[in-house]
């Protein structure tokens, strides 16, 4: 890790297309700025551990990470792929904890942190701004209910399509790779290898080039939404 001098300028317009500040004046957007760098990781670099003390709220400027869990054994679950202008790590910042989860880079990745301090500051000046960290809770929240009812009450295969449906069809995304798609689903390597044959076989799905793309909607809606 390394941290990057950015101008003032690029700092103001990342904070201004951020959901969280994009209705600050330029004065206070300015405020925020102080409190404010930009640090760079490579593929690989883990940003941080479970447990590890918080440094404040991510944003990520380029590149992508993913934000997982490990099981005593080692097993690894990915809860998130974030992209760029995803925000991470609001928990242990609005909090005061340690991180609930590590976060690693997948590429060359740019962030910006955000002074957890200047934050709680934020929260007791601004109710607007409180409300706003309120409603992102809210929506994490009610996404792990989600999560969590889908590995409840859904065979692998029903979550896969599922799964597939919210990843982006863009070429220029980078894919997922079968392990990668395993711990996104709290499974293992094999039982997705299955799985991605069986939608093939039922016609919703083809796989080229290592990239899964929907070619019946009419049958992959009915794997995303079982009877």
């Amino acid at each position: 890790m390394k941290i990057i001098e950015a101008p003032q300028k690029q700092m103001l317009k990342a904070l201004r297309e951020n959901e969280y500040f994009d209705d600050f004046s330029e004065a206070l957007l300015r405020e925020v700025v102080e409190h404010t760098h930009l640090r760079e990781y490579q593929r690989g670099d883990v940003m941080f551990w479970e447990g590890d003390p918080c440094d404040g709220l991510f944003v990520v400027e380029q590149g992508s990470a993913k934000i997982f869990r490990l099981s005593p054994q080692g097993r690894q679950y990915i809860v998130r792929i974030l992209q760029e202008k995803d925000t991470f790590a609001e928990v242990p910042t609005f909090d005061g904890g340690q991180n609930p989860v590590n976060v690693e880079a997948l590429e060359t990745c740019r962030v910006w942190v955000i002074s957890k301090e200047k934050l709680h500051a934020l929260v007791m000046a601004h109710p607007a701004f409180a409300q706003k960290v309120l409603a992102n809770f809210g929506r994490m929240l009610r996404g792990m209910v989600q999560k969590v009812s889908e590995m409840a009450f859904y065979q692998v295969t029903h979550r896969l399509a599922r799964l597939i449906a919210e990843l982006p069809q863009d070429k220029s995304t980078p894919h997922l790779t079968q392990e990668q798609l395993a711990a996104r689903l709290g499974t293992v390597r094999e039982v997705v290898a299955r799985s991605i044959k069986e939608l093939e076989r039922s016609g919703a799905i083809k796989v080229e080039d290592r990239r899964i793309q929907i070619v019946d909607e009419e049958i992959f809606n009915q794997w995303v939404q079982p009877n």
